[in-house]
């Protein structure tokens, strides 16, 4: 097991992660920009290192000031978080060669899975259903407007290399081709540092299901169960619930010790989620694998009841599955998750500014992931996400209930929050019905819109 953990993050996750250290009693080295210096969470690291400048390239992109920490602190892992390096493979192999651990897949995984259309090539190879797509493209408009056609309009232009809904821009007739590969481009580039795209079919009104992957280092792979993710806003996910709703239990075990059947095949390790397109019937269309711990981990942990986050240290340190996980998992009740982010309810402007209040609920069932304090201040520099509301009930509608109920006791003064926007979707009839879909939130905010003009 590993005696000191550098957590190369920052606000919710970092502060996450540090807890889970202390669980384990495992010491705990924090990093902070000169940004953030004054958030809260720090102050339970056992030690602390500014690692530079606000601005993400001279901090927490920053390599060698992660390494130097490393060195400095001597400590013996590295745990990345989400979103940064997490999905580094060259920082990953960096990390392992200094004599520590990167607390994730090992880089070959990263980097297998890193590149959309390779990862694509691999998981059909293994036979997961693969939406309709095409190759590698050079952003001539010739090239893409044969391969959409082959494929069939309407279709996504999507980044070979990013992910976080970044780039994606639709494209309903060869006009919008021509424009969408030139935007999606222009953006993977600047992103990503890689302008490749490729095309893959448009589904109308598909739900978004992922599904949670543990693995240890001997072969040795499970899975715990499944998180839908459609309400999304700019193809980013805003509300996450476990389990899905509407989805017979026996489609998705089935689809779930599939993956764990190829993923074991194929020796991956540590953590992962398979993220997949489901527009009925039996196929669910991969997407991509996202080779780190999700934002939204914390649904799993509540109707599972297993710390994801220490399941992850543990398994980063050697140990076997069955040593990690119970002989069986099972769920209870119904988790639900809303991404409180500081930004404009409707247009979803980032609005970066001081909390000058900042009160969040608590109460049986109710879980708050969260970085800042009041007088804290949402920099522009990083993702404007001020804090996770999770709750947990017997049921799905007791879960909206309770999910309503801890956003009317939230109190945020001091910058816009998307906090109406979240309410109108949980207040929607066709959420509450289950009927969800990727489309849904868009539909819900132009309903209000209509509803005011």
């Amino acid at each position: 097991m590993f005696h000191k953990i550098v957590v190369a993050n920052r606000g919710a996750i970092a502060a996450r992660v540090l807890r889970a250290l202390k669980k384990l009693g495992i010491r705990s080295v924090a990093v902070y920009s000169q940004a953030d210096a004054g958030l809260p969470y720090l102050a339970e690291a056992d030690e602390t290192f500014c690692i530079g400048r606000a601005e993400p390239k001279a901090s927490y992109l920053n390599q060698d000031a992660l390494l130097d920490v490393l060195r400095q602190s001597g400590a013996d892992g590295l745990h990345p978080g989400y979103g940064f390096l997490s999905e580094n493979a060259e920082f990953a192999r960096r990390v392992n060669a200094s004599g520590a651990r990167f607390i994730g897949p090992s880089p070959e995984w990263i980097e297998a899975m890193g590149h959309k259309t390779r990862a694509r090539d691999l998981m059909a190879q293994h036979g997961l259903p693969m939406a309709p797509s095409s190759g590698l493209l050079t952003g001539d408009p010739a090239q893409a407007l044969k391969a959409a056609q082959a494929i069939g309009f309407p279709v996504l232009v999507k980044p070979a290399a990013g992910g976080g809904g970044i780039g994606m821009v639709a494209a309903h007739d060869a006009d919008e081709l021509v424009q969408a590969i030139a935007r999606a481009g222009s953006l993977s580039e600047r992103s990503f540092g890689c302008a490749e795209i490729y095309l893959e079919r448009l589904m109308l009104k598909p739900r978004h299901i992922e599904f949670q992957i543990l693995a240890d280092r001997h072969g040795n792979v499970r899975h715990l169960f499944e998180r839908d993710c459609s309400i999304q806003r700019r193809h980013q996910k805003v509300i996450e619930e476990s389990p899905a709703p509407l989805l017979p239990r026996a489609l998705a075990s089935a689809a779930g010790e599939n993956m764990v059947k190829v993923l074991g095949k194929l020796r991956y390790d540590v953590i992962g989620t398979v993220e997949t397109l489901y527009g009925g019937g039996s196929d669910f269309q991969f997407l991509e694998m996202n080779t780190r711990l999700q934002v939204e981990h914390a649904v799993t942990e509540e109707v599972t009841g297993i710390d994801l986050v220490v399941a992850q240290i543990r398994l980063a340190a050697g140990e076997r599955i069955d040593d990690v996980l119970p002989p069986v998992i099972t769920t209870q009740g119904h988790a639900i998750e809303a991404r409180i982010y500081a930004e404009d309810p409707v247009r979803f402007y980032p609005s970066p500014g001081l909390l000058k209040k900042l009160r969040l609920p608590s109460g049986e069932g109710i879980r708050v992931e969260t970085g800042f304090a009041e007088g804290c201040s949402v920099t522009p520099y990083y993702d404007p996400m001020i804090a996770k509301l999770i709750v947990h009930a017997a049921d799905r509608a007791s879960a909206i209930d309770r999910l309503i109920a801890a956003l009317d006791a939230t109190c945020i003064e001091g910058v816009k929050h998307n906090i109406p926007f979240i309410r109108q979707v949980l207040d929607s009839e066709e959420f509450r019905a289950g009927r969800v879909h990727t489309g849904l939130g868009a539909e819900v905010l132009a309903q209000e819109r209509k509803a005011v003009a």
